[in-house]
């Protein structure tokens, strides 16, 4: 006779239709399933971070594209007998120590800071990860000569190595206009900025290539060069993505302070954020006509933070275990 069950020890089955096990059979099995770019994007559209950024951002591109939507005034257009006058209509912030307007200039300064951001950023993307997964894939020798290449670079502080090379670049070329400006301080920063997407890269690729659907392409054929391109890349990038993103803030503050200190962006040819708040030091010990300052300084931080807060927001949704934690 078989045992029966204890007082207090039985046990109940539920019927199937009362169960959540009849959702498992509705499910389209033959459904293609969905990637991880796609399944990040439906986090980011919730994330707050991502809309408040996104917000941010979008007005910074329109500033960038259309700065005459928003004033009719020519930034370099200075009337020295405007110098420090108020508020006046059209002017909303009034004049500068040389007389141009602070709203212009910090309209049209959005072009410069930003435009050497997003290069220097790509830049630094390219270099950094092309380097990473290589040392990270194939190992051995190519690993070791571009790890201590890197740990060469990554021992320089980016800042003081940008102050010299850019004074090379204004003794040799002084005469440099917008883009040669613009491209002058993005090779600066890109020099000494690869190593860190490197390490990020090659640690990322370390992680994927021992994963079973890169031994799958590679059991079917696939070449070292192949697997790498279109399996192990695109699966190691989230992290550099998120840092790059973050960096790109960073690389706008290191050109805000290159030309604050006259080492930068041209003042007499661009205008920055940078050249406008190292213009404007000469409030500071009256306490008076701050707003020559705030305002550029204001649009500087608004900017870095919408690049934090979107760094942020990617990190979330590509990272899963962040979110958790």
């Amino acid at each position: 006779m078989p045992n029966q069950p204890l007082p207090g020890q039985e046990r109940f089955v539920a019927p199937l239709e009362e169960t959540p096990l009849q959702a498992v059979d509705s499910l389209d099995v033959d459904e293609t399933p969905a990637s991880q770019w796609k399944e990040a994007w439906k986090q980011l559209r919730k994330s707050p971070l991502f809309i408040a950024s996104a917000v941010l951002l979008v007005l910074l591109a329109i500033v960038i594209a259309v700065p005459q939507a928003f004033t009719n005034t020519d930034p370099f257009h200075c009337v020295l007998g405007r110098q420090f006058e108020g508020p006046s209509p059209g002017h909303p912030f009034g004049f500068d120590r040389q007389g141009c307007d602070v709203w212009s200039r910090t309209l049209y300064g959005a072009r410069a800071s930003v435009a050497v951001g997003v290069l220097a950023t790509l830049l630094v993307a390219l270099v950094g990860g092309l380097t990473g997964a290589v040392a990270g894939y194939f190992g051995k020798n190519a690993d070791a000569i571009i790890s201590r290449v890197s740990d060469i670079f990554f021992a320089i502080p980016i800042l003081l190595a940008s102050i010299v090379v850019l004074s090379i670049f204004n003794n040799l070329y002084p005469d440099r206009g917008f883009w040669g400006g613009v491209g002058a301080v993005v090779l600066a920063l890109a020099l000494f900025g690869w190593p860190q997407i490197t390490r990020i890269m090659r640690g990322s690729v370390l992680e994927v290539k021992n994963l079973e659907f890169v031994d799958a392409a590679r059991a079917i054929g696939a070449s070292n060069w192949t697997n790498l391109r279109r399996h192990i890349v695109p699966n190691a990038l989230p992290p550099v993505i998120v840092t790059s993103t973050v960096s790109l803030g960073i690389f706008i503050v290191a050109e805000a302070t290159l030309s604050f200190l006259g080492l930068g962006l041209p003042r007499s040819r661009v205008v920055s954020w940078g050249n406008d708040i190292a213009a404007a030091q000469v409030v500071i010990p009256s306490g008076e006509n701050l707003q020559v300052m705030f305002v550029p300084a204001a649009a500087l931080a608004l900017t870095v933070l919408a690049f934090i807060l979107l760094g942020d927001a990617v990190r979330d949704a590509l990272d899963p275990k962040a979110r958790k934690r």
